[in-house]
């Protein structure tokens, strides 16, 4: 079962989102959520499966590895709830862990119905397993989700891959509050961390040999070309995975090749750029192992459990809701 959520905000904000983000003084930008049209979605989906990107290998080895003892530790927690499930191919692992203890109801969520139908073709055949799917933004869904739950049913939160590494830490922290104020103490949230590693791997990671992630990020300015009526050359631009020390974190850019003029009717918006300057689509943040746990007593979570994998540098991290409830609205911990 499909759930559409009120998109029309998400929509309409897409125009005014394209000019702010490339009306800016200075650094230009785009919203990274844009990357994930359902070509986007497929093309992520590629991505996974490169060898230089191992983030995903990883996060399946861990749940691979462990998902009877997290199934073990959350006997309550019959709803799970994934914010970007993506195909649910990672997902399978935990959700049969969980089953096999109680019926179990299952609601990914995602902008993409292309990805929401392909997540429920991957786990249609999962015996005990209900799917409720919603078409909608993280936290308009999660807000439905755990809405339906049953009395005393406890709610286990997915949010899986590097995905709160694309917000800036602050943001980040942000973000966790949110989802903490949907949730009761004692409900759970299982949280993928990609961690620091040498640069030369992370460089490789995110600009692949075969071009993929170029033609990913691309993507974005073909969408704004068959969405809004732009005009983008997209051979006039390049994809550039830059390195920010400081902030200890991968940027992807989409830079300008030559002085050009872009039009965009569907935004009622012209700009222009100078050769080598940059559209910056997304921040791939990188954290040590200790940062899950001082997040989460910063934002109404305590870390009962750390997965790491062995391979590739990557942390999976069981948090579970404590201190005030939902009703009390501060998300904070007691």
């Amino acid at each position: 079962m499909l759930i559409r959520g009120d998109l029309t905000p998400a929509v309409n904000s897409f125009p005014e989102d394209v000019r702010q983000g490339l009306g800016k003084m200075g650094q230009k930008e785009l919203p990274s959520k844009y990357l994930y049209d359902d070509v986007g979605s497929a093309l992520f989906e590629v991505i996974t499966k490169l060898p230089e990107y191992g983030l995903t290998r990883a996060e399946e080895r861990i749940l691979r590895g462990h998902s009877e003892a997290i199934a073990e530790r959350l006997a309550s927690h019959g709803m799970v709830v994934e914010l970007g499930s993506g195909s649910g191919r990672k997902t399978r692992r935990i959700l049969e862990a969980l089953a096999r203890r109680q019926p179990t109801t299952y609601s990914p969520i995602e902008i993409s119905p292309a990805a929401l139908e392909s997540c429920e073709r991957e786990l249609d055949d999962l015996a005990h397993v209900s799917i409720v799917g919603f078409e909608t933004e993280y936290l308009d869904g999660l807000r439905r989700a755990v809405a339906r739950r049953k009395p005393g049913e406890a709610v286990l939160v997915l949010f899986l891959g590097s995905s709160i590494g694309n917000f800036d830490r602050e943001a980040g922290e942000d973000f966790l509050r949110k989802i903490r104020q949907e949730l009761e103490p004692g409900d759970a949230l299982l949280l993928g961390m990609d961690l620091e590693k040498p640069l030369a791997q992370l460089i490789s990671a995110y600009d692949d040999s075969l071009g993929v992630t170029a033609v990913f990020n691309k993507n974005l300015l073909a969408r704004i070309n068959r969405e809004l009526g732009g005009n983008f050359d997209l051979a006039r631009f390049e994809h550039v995975a830059l390195p920010n020390a400081r902030e200890r974190r991968i940027e992807m850019h989409l830079r300008s090749l030559e002085n050009q003029t872009v039009s965009i009717e569907g935004a009622d918006f012209r700009t222009t750029f100078r050769r080598d300057e940059t559209i910056w689509t997304e921040s791939c943040h990188k954290y040590g192992p200790r940062e899950a746990g001082e997040m989460a007593e910063r934002t109404g979570f305590g870390c009962v459990a750390q997965y790491l994998d062995d391979e590739w540098a990557f942390a999976e991290n069981l948090l579970l809701a404590v201190g005030a409830s939902r009703a009390g609205g501060n998300g904070k911990a007691a």
